[in-house]
């Protein structure tokens, strides 16, 4: 498609740019990516001369995801089939939703963190920090992320544009910085860094990584709480995340 060949364009002029360039274009890249591939998609209404944007669901929002999204293995659809085995994935999420979400995000910090040291840092890998970064993605990533989005859908319904709205704010004011603090904490304790060497790290580097959340996420999330169902948010999130993560553990890690 064109506009792809035109994002790969911009990726490729941008990678010999300055770092923070690489990942502000990643980020972007990987955004739209996932924006395309959970069906958000505008379309052409008959009768309107200008695009109007989709008023159905987005087909991951449906039931039978497998009968109506390109994304699955359809070679009538997309040439080659599109991704093989995401049907399984589906059902797995479905019977077994931590585990599988855990999963994905371990998936999505090791890719994170592995592009980081190789096209950020610039090598060479640092194993103990990559299986670090991965087991947090384990551990705490994806299971709080599948309680704290069930607790927030639950509390605040709704798709509309207050919905929305308001749940991009709680996310952001208050669970991005409760997040952050344990993503500071996880790295100290497993550095064997003091308490008080955790609360300093906290301190100095808190709210950067929170401007760092706010300049990305607000716009990835107002698309998520549109158009993503509940059951997609976590790898929804891995998606665009992979890019974010980059920006993470070069924080998380830096002296």
């Amino acid at each position: 498609r064109p506009v792809n060949r035109l994002w790969i364009i911009f990726f490729i002029i941008t990678v010999k740019s300055q770092p923070i360039m690489k990942l502000f274009s990643t980020i972007i890249v990987s955004s739209c990516l996932a924006t395309q591939a959970f069906g958000v998609t505008p379309v052409v209404s008959k009768g309107l001369s200008k695009p109007a944007l989709v008023t159905h669901k987005s087909p991951l929002r449906q039931k039978n995801v497998a009968d109506v999204s390109p994304l699955f293995r359809d070679p009538t659809i997309t040439r080659g089939g599109a991704i093989p085995g995401l049907q399984a994935y589906s059902d797995a999420l479905d019977k077994k939703p931590i585990t599988m979400k855990a999963l994905t995000s371990l998936v999505g910090w090791f890719l994170g963190d592995l592009l980081a040291q190789l096209f950020i840092a610039g090598g060479p890998v640092d194993y103990k920090r990559l299986a670090t970064l991965s087991f947090f993605g384990f551990i705490y990533h994806g299971p709080s992320g599948h309680y704290f989005y069930n607790w927030l859908d639950k509390q605040v319904p709704g798709t509309d544009a207050i919905p929305v709205f308001s749940k991009v704010a709680i996310d952001q004011i208050i669970w991005c910085p409760i997040f952050m603090s344990v993503f500071f904490t996880y790295l100290g304790l497993v550095n064997g860094d003091s308490l008080s060497t955790i609360g300093a790290k906290i301190k100095n580097d808190l709210f950067t990584a929170c401007q760092g959340s706010w300049k990305v996420w607000p716009i990835v999330h107002l698309i998520n709480f549109k158009f993503v169902s509940n059951k997609w948010r976590i790898p929804y999130i891995n998606a665009v995340q992979i890019a974010f993560n980059m920006f993470l553990s070069l924080l998380g890690t830096k002296k």
